[in-house]
């Protein structure tokens, strides 16, 4: 098949593409990790029964975008997903075990006979989504340093987890402010408040440590015009994180308003982030080591793929915001009838 879009054009479509789709992932699927992370820190079965009621309608959907994702490194990079799996297979793999214990215990737990066999589910529950997001974490802190060996690069993957488990718990407390009401939302932004700010202080770190890696990535941060073009990113970083910590402390407010502030508010942190790193590492797709262009598959591969991706992209999208519509408004009492 004759490639219909210069070939050159073609690797920076899937890089888009893919991007697209992880930062979807982390979004989505990371507002339903962290209410599992923040399940086991609530005592009362009626309001876990309400958080689990209010991811239930979109968890399992939200996985759709991690394996669009990896399924695009997959066919239009090859040789980096190659690389990348090779060196992050035992994460990968922990990671896997971790989202389908999770998957079990979400449907098992419907189906426990008493509450203490429950209460088992929802703790197997949590360690799922807490495993996973700690196993997401430990694979940025090493794909961010370039595969790097060492105990400081072991230590900068282990806070990464940290990290990374942190952000998700925050965007799920602010889920939760959203979608429910009453004692549990009161909760919610409690969460929310105790986590903001060791979320600003991974962000903060990372982005101390990303120049470091190459004298490439420290030159796009630092060389005019490049400063100029990286500025709006920490400002707007800095703006969120004072206007999320300001409206937190208010929260709850009268007649319930602003309850999906944080959540966006939370979503834009993690676009600020993403794009700070999308902007240190482009064109590489292996930091340092491989470009988007020489790890990606033949023009007219590219071709071919690019037609079924731009079907199934609108698929996703147009369920997901179905989804959100159907299922919106506030979490009511859980059933499964």
């Amino acid at each position: 098949m004759t490639p219909f879009l210069p070939g050159e054009w073609l690797p920076l479509i899937f890089a888009g593409l893919m991007a697209v789709a992880i930062l979807a992932y982390v979004v989505l699927d990371g507002f339903d990790l962290g209410v599992g992370i923040l399940l086991e820190t609530v005592a009362e079965e009626h309001e876990r029964d309400r958080m689990i009621a209010a991811i239930g309608p979109f968890w399992d959907a939200n996985e759709t975008w991690l394996v669009l994702g990896v399924g695009l490194l997959l066919v239009a990079f090859p040789v980096a997903h190659g690389v990348i799996l090779t060196a992050l297979y035992m994460p990968v793999a922990i990671m896997l075990v971790a989202l389908t214990l999770r998957g079990v215990a979400f449907e098992f737990r419907a189906k426990a006979r008493d509450t203490a066999q429950k209460r088992r589910w929802d703790r197997w529950f949590f360690a799922g989504s807490l495993v996973s997001a700690l196993a997401q974490g430990w694979m940025l802190g090493r794909y961010v340093l370039g595969f790097a060996e060492g105990w400081a690069a072991t230590g900068f993957a282990l806070m990464a987890a940290i990290g990374l488990a942190i952000a998700y718990a925050f965007i799920g407390a602010c889920w939760l402010i959203w979608r429910t009401e009453g004692a549990l939302q009161a909760h919610a932004i409690t969460w929310a408040r105790h986590a903001l700010w060791p979320v600003a202080i991974g962000i903060l770190l990372v982005s101390a440590v990303t120049p470091l890696v190459s004298a490439r990535i420290a030159a796009r941060w630092f060389d005019w015009p490049g400063m100029l073009m990286l500025a709006p990113l920490p400002i707007l970083t800095a703006l969120l994180l004072f206007g999320l910590a300001r409206l937190l402390a208010r929260m709850p407010l009268a007649d319930d308003a602003w309850h999906n502030i944080p959540f966006w508010g939370a979503t834009g942190l993690f676009v600020l982030f993403f794009a700070g790193l999308a902007w240190s590492f482009f064109p590489y797709v292996v930091p340092e080591r491989l470009t988007i262009w020489e790890s990606a598959s033949a023009p007219e591969s590219l071709s071919i793929i690019l037609a079924g991706a731009l079907f199934v992209l609108p698929v996703i999208v147009l369920y997901t915001v179905f989804a959100w519509r159907v299922f919106g408004g506030k979490a009511r009492d859980l059933n499964y009838y």
